[in-house]
């Protein structure tokens, strides 16, 4: 069993990534349905930062309540310490993997031990180590979300309809703007798999990477504007989204569709005239979900790119590369 107590980064106030301080708390422990994780790697998302600055960039109406001091992060791969008596499933000594408790921000994931949901955790894939299982959950279950299988029936915080995603074959053309990213890099291969033809975004130094993963075609959006080059596709997902994002609606042809996965402002009337859907929702902690994408990594039918790794103590170097931008797939903490 562990000591009482071990090393985390918390967060005491809100701002810059130098309000991230690595320092002693207790050790967790795990309540019915969960299980206690020795954290070997933690990935790092959006969310992370967003409770790191007081979710400024979020509508007030949708931002999570939570309170300081608060443990930032929700991916983890490690091995299992402890199981509560109510968990089938897991043994002492099962490495896993999950995204836990999303949407909701107590995931606590930036630790030397997490006392984790079962239900969001699956097995890790044998075929990677802990980094690489660290960068998989929440970027891989937002693209599974957004592209294979919703897995819930939560409504997004951002629209009334509920995602549909759409069937993929070798007859769907899709575009996927921010593709070397966490979820586009994911979102690429998924729709690979499907037999879909795939048009990648992202800036040239990008290229050979995402034709290594699968891309059908590049655009460097730095020398051409995407939405002025690409017609007559099926499907967008646009892992940047935002404002901007109602460029890339005259790409589509009718009955199209776009999914941004950071929902920005659309027009229903435009969305109407122009015969196509705007869709999108919050990923969600799924376990079933996870251990499905694991039989793809063990195949070697994905991959994880892994764009940097920084010690649990360095969270502070990790938060500004992310804000540095230009990321080819995750940055991941280490747990010694």
């Amino acid at each position: 069993m562990p000591t009482q107590t071990m090393r985390a980064v918390r967060l005491h106030e809100h701002g810059g990534p130098e309000v991230l301080r690595y320092e002693e708390v207790p050790v967790p422990e795990p309540g019915p349905g969960e299980v206690l994780v020795r954290v070997h790697a933690a990935g790092i998302n959006p969310p992370d930062w967003y409770v790191r600055d007081g979710m400024t960039d979020l509508p007030p109406e949708t931002r999570p309540r939570f309170e300081l001091p608060v443990t930032p992060g929700t991916d983890l791969s490690g091995v299992v310490e402890a199981v509560a008596a109510d968990v089938d499933g897991f043994r002492v000594g099962d490495e896993v993997f999950g995204l836990l408790r999303f949407p909701s921000f107590d995931g606590s994931t930036y630790a030397e031990y997490v006392a984790a949901p079962a239900a969001d955790l699956a097995l890790k894939p044998s075929r990677i180590d802990h980094v690489r299982a660290a960068g998989v959950p929440m970027a891989a279950l937002t693209a599974w979300q957004f592209l294979i299988e919703l897995g819930h029936d939560h409504p997004s915080p951002f629209q009334e309809a509920r995602h549909r995603p759409v069937p993929l074959d070798a007859g769907t053309k899709v575009l996927i703007n921010g593709a070397a990213g966490g979820v586009g890099h994911f979102a690429l291969q998924l729709a690979k798999w499907k037999g879909a033809h795939v048009t990648a975004v992202a800036s040239g130094g990008h290229e050979a990477f995402l034709r290594e993963l699968g891309a059908d075609a590049f655009i460097d959006y730095t020398k051409n504007r995407p939405e002025e080059i690409a017609r007559d596709l099926d499907l967008v997902l646009d892992t940047v989204g935002g404002p901007d994002s109602r460029r890339f609606l005259r790409t589509l042809k009718r009955g199209g569709s776009h999914f941004p996965v950071f929902f920005g402002a659309f027009d229903e009337e435009e969305n109407a005239k122009l015969g196509v859907t705007v869709t999108g929702t919050q990923v969600r902690s799924n376990g079933a979900q996870l251990a499905e994408l694991a039989r793809l990594l063990d195949s070697g039918t994905v991959r994880v790119a892994v764009d940097s790794t920084f010690p649990l103590a360095q969270a502070r170097a990790a938060h500004e590369r992310a804000a540095r931008g230009h990321i080819r797939g995750k940055i991941v903490l280490t747990v010694a």
